[in-house]
């Protein structure tokens, strides 16, 4: 299990890019948190989410993602 936002997520073995877009967020307008450091944007689709792996997503628009 993924910890995303402090929920459990079945997101092991897919990249952090295909879980932000199957979850609907605009990458764009996000910046995110993977296990304690911000994640540069262009290593999303690179960044593959493991069992144990802690996520934060924070929006940068008022009003939600």
């Amino acid at each position: 299990m993924v910890k995303v936002n402090g929920e459990p997520q079945e997101a092991a073995g897919e990249s952090l890019a295909a879980y932000l877009a199957a979850a609907g967020y605009d990458i764009r307008a996000v910046a995110v948190e993977y296990n304690g450091a911000i994640l540069p944007k262009e290593r999303y689709a690179a960044t593959v989410l493991a069992d144990g792996d802690v996520v934060e997503v924070v929006c940068f628009m008022g009003g939600g993602c």
